[in-house]
């Protein structure tokens, strides 16, 4: 056991290094971002709130074909897979410091399309908050809770995607 726990420390990060590529920088971003997100999860009543706050945006990370089959109203959608400063810029407008809310699929009991359940360690949530920090947009909170997609509270709507966010 602690050979192989001395053989995986010994590996280097990157056996091949290609320069856009930096698993140790990843690794440092994901364990500087841990304590700022824990204290950023919101019971869906806060969430709500913080959503409707002025400046306020709320962000749909999953694919544009899910989002169009569903996601909580006034949403805009950006899928993770798109991230690059330029896209996250635009969508979100210039103002680095607004509020953004986050949710996933993870987020919803009803485990079904729109919103399929995902590994709970590859939660939609976790990646689309370290890219957002990393990209420097530091006032992120994300939604904390389990909801019913039926609820009516959650305002849970189907449609095309909203626009923008500027």
């Amino acid at each position: 056991m602690l050979l192989a726990l001395a053989l995986l420390l010994a590996l280097p990060d990157d056996p091949a290094p290609n320069p856009q590529i930096d698993y140790a920088a990843f690794t440092t971003l994901t364990g500087n971002v841990r304590t700022l997100r824990a204290g950023r999860l919101l019971r869906f009543e806060a969430f709500k709130a913080k959503a409707a706050e002025n400046g306020a945006l709320l962000l749909d990370a999953r694919s544009a074909d899910k989002f169009a089959e569903g996601h909580i109203a006034g949403a805009i959608n950006l899928p993770l897979t798109d991230f690059t400063a330029e896209a996250l810029a635009e969508a979100l407008g210039p103002n680095r410091d607004r509020p953004i809310l986050i949710y996933c699929n993870n987020n919803f009991s009803n485990h079904r399309a729109p919103v399929m359940l995902k590994n709970a360690a590859l939660a939609l949530n976790i990646q689309t908050f370290i890219n957002l920090v990393g990209y420097g947009y530091p006032n992120v909170w994300e939604l904390g809770d389990v909801v019913d997609f039926n609820d009516p509270k959650v305002g849970w709507t189907s449609g095309a995607p909203a626009n923008g966010g500027s």
